[in-house]
């Protein structure tokens, strides 16, 4: 995380003023507490010329991004995007990790660094709120660019997951699985939200009734859901039903970690595609709906760039398409459109 320069006045226990004059090189500062002000800083990774010009252009160049959970593979991989992009702007990152417990305030904690002015602008990732909170947020007039989330008054990049959920339980409904589970998140997660809307229409323009003990979810959670832990429990719920699921649509690739264990666990194998495409999946041999969240971070920088330089543009909202890519948790056999009697002795000779 880049420090600022309340970082350094507040560490140094002196005024911001005093910290701009140190670094602008005025009169009226000890020699002790310049000292103290640049040692300060050093220990930060503050470089002092960089401050100087940001505070003589009364600007930072500082664009800031809120995320729940750094070390999420979803964040990690649209962070990369956003670093990479970020080095053809005249501009710095600095990264605030709000917290996900249920008893914390994500609007409080998000209007307190935008209200403190850390950034030019704020670059919000998978914060869900609703949009009588994001419309208190809107008030400041600030730049902001959501990922993983939709508000009309921002711009925003994100992927259809309705259309990823649907294409996915499509594919084993096509492969002949009548009975397909599903693994969710947060039921008040935006992603988790449309991927079991995709997942029911999909069943339901199949003819399949949608029986809610086939849509399940860990008790854990944290990181809205989207855990290993999360995964399992739900899927060994699933596995342990009276008439458990011959296939099943996951609502992240961290959770079908936890599901494949508990399959294993369980003596049982069924098919299963997620959603992410994280990088780990193709060594596991997992099935999931590519979602691009390096060119997702990418986009974003432009996007805020353009909102910063340019405030009056209409604002903008992308959306991509999800891929499908099959592995063995999943595979795409031929037999794919062949009727029901059909396919399903083609699969039986194929895993014979």
């Amino acid at each position: 995380m880049n420090s600022t320069i309340y970082d350094i006045a507040r560490e140094a226990g002196v005024s911001i003023a005093t910290v701009s004059r140190v670094f602008n090189d005025n009169s009226g500062v000890t020699p002790k507490t310049r000292e103290k002000v640049l040692a300060v800083a050093e220990k930060m990774g503050y470089h002092p010329r960089a401050l100087a010009q940001s505070l003589a252009r009364k600007k930072s160049r500082v664009i800031t991004v809120i995320v729940p959970v750094i070390s999420n593979y979803f964040f990690m991989e649209v962070l990369a995007g956003m670093q990479d992009k970020i080095v053809d702007y005249d501009y710095d990152l600095q990264i605030f990790n709000v917290k996900m417990a249920h008893d914390s305030d994500l609007l409080n904690q998000a209007n307190h660094i935008i209200k403190r002015g850390w950034g030019e602008g704020y670059l919000v990732i998978s914060v869900h709120l609703s949009d009588s909170e994001w419309k208190a947020l809107h008030k400041y007039k600030v730049p902001v660019v959501l990922i993983d989330e939709y508000y009309p008054g921002f711009d925003t990049v994100s992927v259809d997951s309705i259309e990823g959920a649907y294409t996915a339980t499509s594919h084993l409904i096509r492969q002949g699985h009548r009975s397909v589970g599903m693994i969710c998140a947060n039921p008040t997660s935006k992603p988790s939200i449309d991927r079991v809307l995709g997942y029911r229409r999909a069943m339901e323009d199949a003819g399949y009734m949608v029986d809610p003990e086939m849509i399940a979810a860990g008790e854990n959670m944290e990181r809205d859901g989207f855990t290993e832990s999360n995964g399992y429990e739900a899927m060994s719920r699933l596995l342990t039903l009276e008439n458990p699921p011959e296939a099943c649509f996951c609502a992240s690739d961290i959770q079908a970690l936890g599901a494949i264990k508990a399959m294993k666990d369980h003596g049982r194998q069924i098919p299963i595609i997620a959603f992410d495409d994280l990088e780990f999946s193709e060594y596991v041999g997992l099935s999931t709906m590519r979602q691009p969240m390096y060119e997702m971070g990418a986009l974003a920088i432009e996007k805020i760039v353009k909102r910063i330089e340019n405030p009056d543009t209409d604002v903008t909202h992308t959306v991509f398409s999800p891929d499908l890519i099959t592995r063995a948790s999943a595979p795409d056999y031929a037999g794919i459109n062949e009727p029901d009697e059909a396919r399903d002795e083609a699969r039986i000779s194929r895993n014979s």
